[in-house]
Parts: structure tokens; C-alpha cells; sequence
């Protein structure tokens, strides 16, 4: 697809944003900080194109009319009185050091332009004097020496800096700066406090929504929209405890009512010995039995169990042992110690039915911990017939099985993948299914730190 010109205009400034801070804080000192900036550059053009030159304009024009006073003086002085008088009074009462070089002639050298003050005291001694001169302002914070060109030779004058250099400028400068330095301190720490609710909420949420508990309610603080978010979390968690709440003593007790009559059943059929088809019912009371366990561990999902620290590493690796004990054929591999907050028994049940997958179906099974991209990553291989793409989805969904590509005589409720997917999910994780390196499924866990 051709690129339209103004697509081509967009490119730039998307360029521009990998650069740009990502932080709400950073973003809102930006805000603040741009406009300053652009402040302080227009005033400081401003300054120097308008303030700077006028003040410098008037300076040198006073310095020109003192020494154009001083030149008409000496023409118009009677021949007895002394040019070390007049040089005198001229250094008391304007603070000009002058001195007269009898025959001198100024060399021929262009008069460059120079600065701002060359340029000034070029115009002011052109137009009140009209003399040749040169002007050497290479020290002009200290002096300024300019040499005039008269008919009998050559008078110096020397300036002290002070007449011709104003300090407003450093001044304007460090009070610009300096303010805008602390203006830039005052707007972070309220701009940090303002962003520190919200990161609270931010970590308050993410902690929630990976089944960790909270050890109270999230304090609510800065603005008011802030508040408000902070306000509805703490009601959106409450409801959310009491749903779970409800839900798990609704299941209490409709497991023990299912499994009144199922003991009762158990009983009478212990009682009927010798009768045909008492072998059967009691093989279909413990298949109710354990259909009923499913379906309970499938809505009951995580519970009320709290999330408490562990070493992931030693968790997994006693569930290994279990299984080894019964002389399953598993390999386990860690890399290091890792550590993780997880609810122990729902997560011990994650792996087991993952475990007791892979064994059911498979001959060998291999289980694998490590760190990827910041997330403790768990897979569980298998040499079995593995599932097929398109189904691999559906294999999550509650009571849905396989019948085709597994073996029907295993039996199954359906439910093992979809209380596993149900119980990482809990945990902020996500599961996948994968073809294995060993020929058949590979289920990879990714739960972050």
C-alpha cells in the first residue's frame, strides 16, 4: 500500500516517542517543564534584542559625548592651559583615563563590527564625533580603550568596564534560571505525590488480580478522580470476596448433602452381599463420588486460601518425589532457586493434574522450572499422542474431552484442564499447549514474579 504524503508527515513524530518517558510522573514534568523552557527562550531573546541593546546604546552614547566634550574642549582651549589638566578633570569626573600620543598616526586596520557594545560605540563616536578611531574591547568587563585619530596625533581612552557593561544580564540569567530549578523541585514532589495513589492502585490491582492477598484496604489519597478510582477498587474487591464467599459455603454445603445419601448408598450396599449387580452399583456410587469431587474442585476453584511465599523450585521438586515414589517415570530440572506467592494446595492440585495427565498418557514425562522474560515458566512434557492443533483450545472448556485422540477406557469428568487453567489464571498466569520436543504435548506454564 502506497503512503499517503500525510502519513509521511506522522513518521517523525512517532520516531519521537520512543524517546519520550513513559512514566505518568515524567509525562506531567514534561507538560510542565516544555512551556518553562519555551518561556525562558522567548525572554531571553527578548532581553537581548531589546533590553541588552538599549542599555548598552545609552551607555556608549554617554561615553562618545564625554569624549566629543573633552575633543571640543582641548579645540577651543586657550594655548597656555595644559592637556594634563583637562585629562585630569576628565578622569575625576567621568572616569576616563585619557592620554595623548604627540605625532601619532592610528594604523590602517578595518574596524570589524564585533558584538553588540563594538557595534554601539562604533554608531556613537561616528555620529557625535567623526573622527577616525579604533576600538579594542577584548577586556571590556575590565576596560575598554578607544584611540582617536586627531589632527596632531593620537588620543587613547580608556573606559573602565563599569561604564560600559551592564550585570543585569548574569543576573537575569541566574534569576531565570535558578527559579525555574526550584519551580521544577516544587512541581515534582507535588506531581510525585499526586502519582503515588495511582501506583498504589496500580500494584493493589495487579496484586488482586494474581490471587494475592492484601492486608487491608487500599488507602485512599491525591485527587479527586484518584479517590474516586481508589473508592470503587475497594468496593469491586468486597463484592468480589463476598461472591467468593457466598459461592464456596453454597458448595460446602451442597457437598455435604450430596454426599449424605451417597454414604448411605455405600452403606445399604455393603449390607447386600451376594446379590447380583451389587458389584456394579457399588462401582457406580464411587463413580459418582469422584464425578461429584470434580465438579466441586471446578467451582470451588481457588477458595479462601491465602497466598503465602515459596520456593518454587523445592515445591515442584517434592511433587516430582511424589509421583517418583509410585514409580512414575518423570525427570525434573530446575535452574536455580526461584520464588514465587502462590496458594500452595491449588497449586499443588495445578500440577498434579497436569502430572497425572502426561502419565496417564504418555510413557515418560518430563518436568522443567526456569526464568523467561521475567516469569517463572513451568513445563510438563509427555511422549504420548499429544492433542491436536485445532483442539487445544477446547480442551480448557469444562466437561469437554477428547475421546478420539485419548484412550476412552481412562474416563475422566473433562474438567482437569479447566480447573488447572482456572487455578494459574488465578495466580496472573496463563497456560499453553504445545507440541513436545519428546513427540507428544507439552503444557507450558508462565506465572509472573
Amino acid at each position: 500500500m502506497r503512503m499517503t504524503p500525510f502519513f509521511k508527515h506522522i513518521r517523525p513524530f512517532v520516531f519521537l516517542k520512543r524517546f519520550l518517558p513513559k512514566t505518568l510522573l515524567g509525562r506531567s514534568l514534561m507538560i510542565i517543564v516544555t512551556p518553562l523552557i519555551i518561556l525562558q527562550v522567548v525572554s531571553t531573546i527578548i532581553f537581548f534584542d531589546r533590553h541588552w541593546e538599549t542599555v548598552t546604546r545609552r551607555l556608549t552614547s554617554a561615553i562618545a559625548g564625554e569624549i566629543g566634550f573633552v575633543i571640543e574642549e582641548l579645540n577651543w582651549a586657550p594655548k597656555g592651559v595644559a592637556k594634563e589638566e583637562m585629562f585630569r578633570q576628565s578622569r575625576r569626573h567621568f572616569l576616563l583615563k585619557m592620554a595623548f600620543l604627540e605625532g601619532a598616526k592610528l594604523p590602517d586596520l578595518e574596524q570589524r563590527g564585533g558584538g553588540i557594545l563594538d557595534r554601539s560605540l562604533a554608531q556613537q563616536l561616528s555620529e557625535r564625533i567623526r573622527l577616525p578611531f579604533l576600538i579594542d574591547t577584548s577586556s571590556f568587563k575590565e576596560r575598554v580603550v578607544i584611540d582617536l585619530q586627531l589632527p596632531s596625533g593620537v588620543l587613547s581612552v580608556t573606559a573602565p568596564g563599569e561604564r560600559l557593561f551592564s550585570d543585569t544580564t548574569y543576573i537575569f540569567i541566574l534569576w531565570m534560571v535558578g527559579t525555574s530549578i526550584i519551580l521544577l523541585f516544587v512541581a515534582a514532589i507535588f506531581m510525585r505525590n499526586q502519582v503515588k495513589p495511582i501506583s498504589r492502585l496500580a500494584t493493589a490491582a495487579d496484586a488482586f488480580g494474581k490471587g494475592r492477598q492484601l492486608t487491608g484496604d487500599l488507602h485512599v489519597a491525591g485527587a479527586t478522580e484518584v479517590r474516586q478510582a481508589g473508592i470503587a477498587f475497594n468496593l469491586m474487591r468486597g463484592r468480589l470476596r463476598r461472591q467468593m464467599r457466598q459461592r464456596t459455603d453454597m458448595l460446602s454445603g451442597v457437598s455435604h448433602d450430596l454426599r449424605t445419601p451417597l454414604t448411605r448408598m455405600k452403606l445399604q450396599l455393603e449390607m447386600m452381599e451376594n446379590l447380583a449387580g451389587v458389584d456394579e452399583l457399588k462401582s457406580d456410587v464411587a463413580e459418582m463420588e469422584r464425578m461429584i469431587e470434580g465438579y466441586l474442585a471446578f467451582a470451588r476453584g481457588e477458595g479462601n486460601e491465602k497466598s503465602d511465599p515459596t520456593e518454587i523450585s523445592g515445591f515442584v521438586e517434592n511433587i516430582v518425589s511424589d509421583w517418583k515414589r509410585n514409580d512414575t517415570p518423570i525427570d525434573y530440572h530446575v535452574e536455580g532457586k526461584l520464588s514465587l506467592p502462590v496458594k500452595r494446595e491449588a497449586f499443588r492440585r495445578c500440577l498434579n493434574n497436569l502430572i497425572a495427565n502426561a502419565d496417564r498418557y504418555g510413557d515418560h514425562i518430563w518436568v522443567r522450572v526456569g526464568k523467561r522474560r521475567g516469569s517463572i515458566e513451568i513445563t510438563v512434557d509427555d511422549d504420548g499422542p499429544g492433542i491436536p492443533e485445532p483442539d487445544r483450545q477446547d480442551v480448557f472448556r469444562p466437561f469437554f474431552r477428547l475421546d478420539q485422540s485419548r484412550n476412552p477406557e481412562t474416563g475422566g469428568t473433562g474438567l482437569g484442564l479447566a480447573i488447572t487453567q482456572d487455578i494459574v489464571r488465578a495466580h496472573g498466569g496463563d497456560i499453553h499447549l504445545t507440541d513436545s520436543p519428546q513427540g507428544g504435548l507439552r503444557v507450558r506454564l508462565r506465572l509472573p514474579q
